[in-house]
This record gives C-alpha cells, structure tokens and sequence, in this order.
C-alpha cells in the first residue's frame, strides 16, 4: 500500500484542542459487531467481557519542552526525544543554524552543553538530572496540531491516571479517557487489567515522508513487559485488549511467533502496516490519529483497511472530536 492510501478529509474543527470536562465524557466509536455503533466512552465497560485483559501502558509524560537560548544569543527550542542516561538525552532542539559539539545551550541560567549529532538529533547533557531539570525548567510538550501552549490543566489531563513511569514525551492517549470510577467498574465485572511501560518519543508525530512504505523507519522507544503481564497475557483466555498502539507495538515486539509474550525491557522501531500478521493484541481501543500517520497505517493493519477508513468518514460526518484530546474507537482484529 501507498502512504496515499491513508488520506481522508480532516476539517480542521474536529480537531480538539482542549479535553473534555471528565475523562470519560468523550464518544466511542465501535467496530467490534456488523457495521459502526456510536456510543460514550463508559460503555466500553459493557464491550469487554469477564475473561478479557486490558492492558494499558503506564508511562509518564515529562515536561519535555524547553526555551533556550544558544551561548551566541540566539533562541533555540528543545523537545526530548528520550532519555539516555541520568545526565543526558537525545534530543529535538529547533535552531536557525546548526550546533557543533561543544556549544551550550541556557535555560533560566542553567547550562546545557551539545555532545555531538545522532541523525537528525542532538545528544544534550544536562547539568544535574535531567528529569528533576525538566521537572523544574520545562513544560508540557502537547502535540503541534493543538496550537496553543501548554497550561496548568494540561500538566493533569494530559496524563493517564495510571502514568507512573516518567519517560514519555507524547502521551498515550487511549488511555486519557479512563478515570478511576472507570476502571474500578471493569474491575468489578472480573475484567483483568495489566501493564506494560513504553516511552512515547516526539518521533510518534514523524510523518511518512515517502509512498513506499517500505522505505519508512521508526525512531526507537524503550519498553519494558513485567513479568506478571506476559503470564496474564499468555495466559489470557479470553480477548488481550491493548489500550492505545503503544501496548499494541510493545506486545508485538515481545511476542514470538507463536504468539506468547516474553518478559523483559528492550527498544522497538517496530512499523505495523497492513500485511502486518499479529500475534498477541486481539482487540484495540484507540483515538483518532492524523491522514497518512504511522498510527492510522497500525489501526488500519488490524482492523482492515477499507473498515478503517469508512469508520474515519462516518466520524468525521458525525463531528466526533479528533485526536490526543478527542473522541475514541473500539475495534477488533480483522
């Protein structure tokens, strides 16, 4: 297939650039019988059953954004990418001309020195630890297409109420719509919940750039599967249903071929197009994701393309609200 194939029409009201007032106040979107149902979000409690899995993704979204100024004076704007140790991390940083090893960077007074280049990033060391300076120094990092700086309410809604982990520097937004009133509601049907951690980095938002999809890669993220999630996953006996297509590309690229799911941490650049044979994900609640993104080409892999792509249109007839603070989809797999 061709990055083409993924198109539709996007007015640009539908996108949302604010959350809703509660959690799960958002619509749902479901594909799980003949045709398309529109329901709320808190009834995906009644979509799941007594032997399914949920399995979300724990992450933490950082304060991932910084204002800089270049030792030149010039300003410069920092998006990490991810973490690589304590002190350092590799990095988006938007400049008018390119920084050599050596040069630093300020942030309120503080330095931040240019190791060298990795592709189209930059490694950064920090002074001191670099989650307790974005802690202190940085800011929300919300998604280009919401095109408003971060505020106060999006430090707590752009978080999933589960995050625990900090790594992420997108948020997985499937998981946005669940509160805890929610997920003690599928808990009380007998409905297993598990974990897994992958850190969403600001690669999530690359575009396809070419219409050979073969030709495109993925910026790796690090994920890691607890023990307890493979054996309940492997041990599933009912649906394993991945909130968000962070859990889907995690349990993917733990999985073998004959589909258990192996315990441990690792790092994936794994792209799901269609032709894509999964092994371990059988249904996915998922948001609404850009024409031609890598997340569209996932969805599409795994509930069919020509499904997907009529469920698009009829959201989009219907004005449901679209993206990291909008509406969601429930599907299974094809």
């Amino acid at each position: 297939m061709r990055r083409s194939d993924f198109s539709y029409h996007l007015p640009k009201d539908l996108i949302a650039r604010t959350p809703l007032p509660g959690r799960a106040d958002s619509r749902l979107l479901d594909l799980t019988g003949d045709g398309v149902a529109h329901r709320h979000f808190g009834d995906v409690v009644d979509l799941l059953r007594p032997d399914d899995l949920l399995v979300v993704n724990d992450t933490r979204v950082i304060k991932a954004r910084l204002r800089a100024v270049k030792d030149s004076g010039g300003r410069a704007e920092i998006l990490i990418e991810r973490i690589e140790s304590t002190e350092t991390a590799l990095c988006q940083v938007r400049v008018s001309k390119a920084l050599h090893a050596g040069r630093s960077l300020l942030v309120d007074g503080e330095t931040i020195v240019v190791m060298g280049r990795r592709d189209e990033f930059y490694l950064l060391r920090f002074p001191g630890d670099v989650l307790e300076f974005l802690d202190t120094h940085g800011r929300t990092p919300l998604p280009p297409y919401i095109a408003r700086p971060a505020n106060a309410e999006d430090e707590k809604r752009y978080q999933t109420v589960y995050g625990k982990n900090p790594g992420a520097v997108a948020a997985p937004t499937a998981g946005l719509h669940f509160d805890e009133p929610l997920l003690q509601a599928i808990a009380d049907r007998g409905i297993g919940i598990a974990t897994v951690t992958l850190h969403v980095g600001a690669g999530t938002f690359q575009p396809v750039r070419t219409d050979d999809l073969s030709q495109h890669r993925m910026q790796k993220e690090r994920y890691e599967v607890p023990e307890a999630t493979a054996q309940a996953v492997n041990g599933c006996g009912g649906r394993v249903v991945a909130v968000g297509t962070t859990v889907v590309r995690t349990l993917e690229s733990s999985a073998g071929d004959n589909g258990n799911v192996r315990a441990g941490a690792g790092q994936t650049d794994l792209f799901i197009a269609p032709g894509y044979a999964f092994h371990a994900v059988d249904a996915l609640i998922t948001n609404f994701h850009l024409p031609e993104s890598t997340l569209l080409m996932l969805v599409s892999a795994f509930a069919g393309h020509a499904r997907v792509m009529r469920a698009y249109a009829e959201a989009v007839r219907e004005r449901y609200r679209l993206f990291s603070y909008g509406d969601a989809m429930f599907c299974e797999r094809a």
